[in-house]
């Protein structure tokens, strides 16, 4: 995030509610490029986050690639739906068992123009099955996407990056309903792809 600054991006990180350290959260965030991960990391840190990242992520990229191996991350293989589905039931048991949190981008790819894709629901049902204690955390990132619109380089310069925690929402019954909710909200702070 340091590093960034640089080009003049700048990061504010709303978050005006008292979530809890002594239960789980499912962070549901969008996602719009590499640049959204490191805030979530240093701004919930007291909820000791892991991600649940695709495969490829695991080698290659200094420090991050370690980090998802050894940090309680799970990576998961998108061509492999049993492979996927047994790495998440084993997070959701570890963020229950532990109070951590588990970080699960739903759009499953990020956005390149801003607009939020479809929530794909498979992943964020698993966690919410086996964390049922867990607080559905929804934040919407904003501006994010800005940083790669050229590609990996040059990078975006100017760029004020946003992220909105919205109400935490207790799981349920009703899985389809809350993800609906969870949805709704993160949308809901989505404005730089109107600019």
């Amino acid at each position: 995030m340091r590093c960034t600054h640089i080009l003049g991006t700048t990061y504010r990180f709303k978050n005006p509610h008292n979530i809890p350290t002594d239960r789980p959260l499912i962070i549901v965030p969008n996602h719009q490029s590499m640049h959204d991960i490191p805030p979530i990391i240093w701004y919930m840190r007291k909820h000791h986050p892991k991600f649940v990242s695709k495969k490829e992520l695991g080698k290659g990229i200094p420090s991050v690639s370690y980090n998802l191996r050894h940090g309680g991350s799970v990576l998961i293989d998108r061509n492999d739906r049993k492979q996927a589905m047994g790495e998440i039931i084993k997070l959701g048991k570890y963020i229950a068992d532990h109070n951590r949190s588990a970080v699960i981008f739903p759009e499953g790819t990020r956005s390149r123009d801003g607009h939020s894709k479809p929530f794909k629901t498979m992943g964020l049902k698993l966690l919410m099955k086996n964390a049922p204690s867990a607080l559905i955390v929804p934040i919407s990132i904003d501006n994010s996407w800005k940083m790669l619109k050229y590609g990996k380089f040059p990078n975006g310069i100017g760029n004020h990056i946003v992220f909105t925690v919205h109400p935490p929402i207790s799981v349920n019954q009703n899985l389809d309903g809350i993800i609906e909710q969870t949805e709704k909200a993160v949308v809901s702070g989505l404005t730089s792809f109107k600019a």
